[in-house]
């Protein structure tokens, strides 16, 4: 049953009959539907799976929806750079137009099923995203979803893409932006259920407040979400001063907040915040939350009879949540003609978003660009893998080009050779590599395996279709392979393992099982006949250890029957060590240049893995350096004497310190997204000139920095640390030069509270057109201690062809020349100030220095 254009006329009614004057705004419509709600309706309401209310015309709406770089978890969609990658591009504009996309490609799914109709999980319009935690510490693995360690670069990256996600008008938003989490959350991830942050006023409001702030503020996001940790006691979904004083009494928020998924029943389990759910819940929506991702608030119904909570109180939050809903079209509205997703457009701009994202930051005697047709090695575990273009919270890319068939399409695939070399880390399974998959036998046996593809679920008659699959690594989360019709299927892959050498080989099936669905998809794998793997949907990881006595082909049959809601499949191994380091030997040996791909994966750094191997714990890590197994296979590439090109891929830093004294170039590229192995052709081609900046700091090891378990700012980031890194913030190489001259600002003296302007020419001095990220770094007076070493407050990504120049100018506002004292007080205060404007930080790229003076001193609101 459908419900649409039925709200309308029934709210009429509930306003006092049809000649009676309709409600005309979003929130009087929402308080004269709430009205005629019961308690227990009130309460269904309150939950993110909001169900339908038939007597009043209100469709079911699950509020969970995703979007962090790309529209997540529903089938095929535009995939970009991960958001450290988007980060990296260090261009807010970029980031509204990629906010933009998603809210278009979310908008023309939701439009697909249509307004006035029910709405599932990953259906709807209410987005959350963006992640704008401080990414403080290398070792959490979500860091990878921010947009790095500065307060001001992620809060103008933040106000882009809410912007784009929202759209021009706010009365009618394409979709509501949700700025998470609130506040003070980065990791570990191990205890973030129950962790209690104690964090100084200074650094709250220096550190852990600016990008919300911008975002709601400046971007005008219709929603937050509060996290899971607690701050000096207090749940933040349940505090009073964060939610009230802060986020709607300082900051003038009127939109809603959501919870993170669970978070409030976290109050109950791990923070003994109350002694149950109804408590816990009358907690939360007393202080400010609103909508709870979960169950938690079911017992609202308890908590109100038992007066732990008012009815209105509930209201209140009522009228936000459906006033939200009106703005955006999702009641009462008329259908709409949906529109494509991941379009020729949106590919496009993911492509240009992976190119802007990519930072050289090394290029001993012009390694790069590549001259002429060289024969080039690809090798590492990151060269041609699906997840590490995707990462995390991600939609299904319809075509991902990796690496390695970006390199063989720009260069030729006969100038290209390959040898995988390495697993990510000891004891990570990796996708088996077409290397070692034959359709068939004999000379003519094509690369890879035969995939025959049934309907139906099961394997009983004829497949609807026969293809050979170069490897078995797919994503089909809500979609279906090789043209089958919507629902169950099944597919047969058959052919020849080809393992590199004797030994004893971990063979893996990694099935991406479904979130909170019923039903799994089992899966059988057969070598020489024989059954290795037979998993009924029970494991994720289904794996077994077989001893081959050489190197000759073995049969193999792998099955899958597609019966519930997982998302895909990947049949993976992990080969002896020497085996693998003894075939990229051979790849390099006949190369010119060996390009290796090399980093972390979505499988070991990520949202409360199940992963314990050396160097990673629970989707943090342990150690931020590269994993020995890469490691050795860097070495081994070496000691050709061949130049040794190394592309990072990883959504963190990693100390490439081995790298950094011995590789002849390093690029970083984050999770480059669907056409991400295009971006990294072109750049390492020199068909784009790369002009990406680091979003965070590259240290040289955990022993430069503070506990991860401290939220002390003391030490960490390029703002308080005092160490020599191995890479800074901000740090990108390009393949020509610029140079700054004529540095100025508008006064040597300003009076507090007045902007400053300042400015400098910018010319590219080199023989190539490129891109330069200008940027301006505030140093404070010395007298006052609590300040950072220096502050971003200004940055313009601009493009300048060979020889032109351009004067950039900054109008540095108080907030940009203010500074926070010990109990979280922020003001301009007097003193003498410098003022760098360059390529970079101070000392690491070229620009120019003024100095300039403030007398008296203005407090700033919070």
């Amino acid at each position: 049953m459908t419900y649409r254009y039925l709200l309308l006329p029934l709210a009429m009614a509930f306003a006092g009959g049809a000649n009676a004057a309709a409600p005309s705004t979003p929130e009087q419509k929402a308080a004269d539907l709430v009205a005629h709600m019961s308690l227990e309706e009130k309460v269904a309401q309150l939950q993110s799976a909001a169900p339908a209310l038939p007597r009043l015309g209100i469709p079911a709406y699950e509020w969970w929806n995703e979007g962090l770089h790309g529209a997540a978890r529903a089938g095929y969609a535009t995939v970009f750079p991960q958001a450290i990658g988007l980060a990296a591009t260090w261009n807010p504009e970029l980031l509204r137009q990629v906010g933009d996309v998603v809210s278009k490609e979310a908008r023309a799914r939701f439009d697909a099923i249509g307004a006035g109709r029910d709405h599932g999980r990953y259906e709807g319009l209410t987005i959350w995203s963006p992640n704008v935690n401080i990414f403080r510490d290398p070792r959490w693995g979500r860091g990878q979803e921010t947009y790095g360690e500065d307060p001001y670069l992620t809060g103008r990256l933040a106000v882009g893409f809410v912007e784009g996600i929202q759209g021009p008008d706010p009365s009618h938003p394409r979709a509501v932006a949700t700025p998470k989490h609130f506040a003070v959350h980065s990791g570990p991830e191990a205890g973030r259920h129950g962790f209690d942050i104690d964090v100084s006023p200074h650094d709250l409001e220096a550190t852990f407040l600016p990008a919300f702030r911008a975002a709601v503020t400046e971007g005008h996001a219709g929603s937050v979400m509060c996290a899971y940790n607690a701050l000096h006691g207090t749940p933040v979904c349940a505090d009073t001063g964060l939610l009230g004083d802060i986020l709607r009494k300082s900051w003038g928020f009127t939109g809603y907040v959501v919870s993170d998924c669970d978070a409030v029943d976290d109050m109950t389990k791990f923070h003994y915040y109350r002694p149950d759910n109804a408590g816990s819940s009358a907690a939360a929506i007393r202080a400010g939350t609103d909508l709870d991702c979960g169950y938690a608030y079911a017992d609202l119904v308890q908590a109100v009879q038992r007066g732990d909570v008012a009815e209105s109180v509930l209201d209140s939050s009522l009228v936000r949540l459906f006033a939200a809903r009106y703005r955006l079209g999702e009641l009462g509205a008329p259908a709409t003609k949906p529109k494509p997703v991941d379009t020729k457009a949106h590919s496009a701009l993911s492509l240009r978003a992976a190119l802007e994202s990519m930072v050289l930051l090394k290029n001993d005697s012009h390694t790069l660009p590549l001259q002429g047709k060289p024969r080039i090695a690809v090798i590492g575990p990151n060269a041609d893998t699906v997840e590490t273009l995707e990462a995390n919270y991600h939609a299904t890319p319809r075509a991902p080009v990796t690496p390695l068939l970006g390199l063989r399409a720009r260069f030729g695939a006969d100038r290209v050779s390959y040898a995988q070399g390495s697993p990510v880390a000891a004891g990570v399974p990796v996708p088996v590599p077409e290397t070692a998959l034959r359709a068939g036998s004999g000379s003519d046996a094509a690369v890879g395996l035969t995939g025959s593809y049934f309907a139906g679920g099961s394997f009983d008659g004829k497949a609807l279709a026969t293809r050979v699959d170069r490897t078995v690594d797919f994503d089909w989360d809500h979609v279906t392979p090789a043209g089958l019709p919507k629902g169950r299927y099944a597919v047969r892959w058959t052919g020849t393992l080809l393992p590199p050498g004797p030994g004893d080989y971990t063979l893996a099936v990694h099935v991406e099982r479904c979130f909170d669905c019923a039903g799994h998809d089992p899966v059988r794998l057969f070598v020489d006949g024989k059954p290795v793997i037979d998993d009924k949907g029970d494991d994720k990881h289904a794996q077994a250890t077989v001893h081959f006595d050489d190197a000759r082909p073995h049969d193999v049959r792998l099955e899958y029957v597609h019966s519930g809601e997982d998302q895909g499949i990947r049949l993976q191994w992990l080969p002896p060590a020497e085996a693998q380091l003894a075939e990229a030997a051979r790849a390099v040996a006949s190369a010119d240049v060996t390009v290796a791909f090399v980093g972390l994966s979505p499988d070991v750094e990520g949202e409360e893995l199940h992963v314990d191997v050396p160097g990673f714990d629970g989707g943090d890590r342990t150690d931020i350096g590269l994993p020995a197994a890469q490691q050795a296979l860097l070495e081994r590439a070496a000691a050709s004497g061949k130049p040794l090109v190394v592309v990072l891929m990883s959504g963190s830093a990693v100390a490439l310190n081995w790298a950094k004294a011995h590789a002849s170039a390093i690029v970083a590229a984050w999770y480059p997204g669907e056409d991400g192995g295009t971006a990294v052709a072109q750049i390492l081609s020199g068909d784009y000139n790369p002009g990406g900046r680091l979003p965070v700091t590259f240290y040289r090891s955990v022993r430069d920095l503070p506990p991860f378990t401290s939220y002390q700012m003391k030490g960490r980031t390029y703002r308080y640390f005092t160490g020599t890194p191995l890479y800074p913030f901000g740090h990108g190489l390009s393949y020509t030069s610029f140079a700054y001259g004529d540095a100025s600002v508008s006064t040597a003296t300003l009076d507090a509270g007045q902007t400053l302007t300042a400015s400098v020419t910018v010319r590219n001095r080199g023989d190539r057109a490129g891109d330069e990220v200008v940027q301006a770094y505030l140093s404070y007076p010395a007298a006052d201690k609590l300040a950072p070493e220096r502050s971003l407050v200004g940055l313009q990504r601009i493009h300048l062809a060979p020889g032109e120049s351009r004067t950039v100018s900054f109008a540095l506002d108080p907030r940009r020349l203010s500074s926070v004292d010990a109990a979280g007080k922020r003001a301009v205060v007097a003193g003498d100030y410098g003022l760098f404007i360059g390529g970079g930080q101070p000392g690491d790229a070229p620009g120019q220095r003024v100095d300039f003076a403030i007398r008296g001193q203005q407090a700033l609101p919070r």
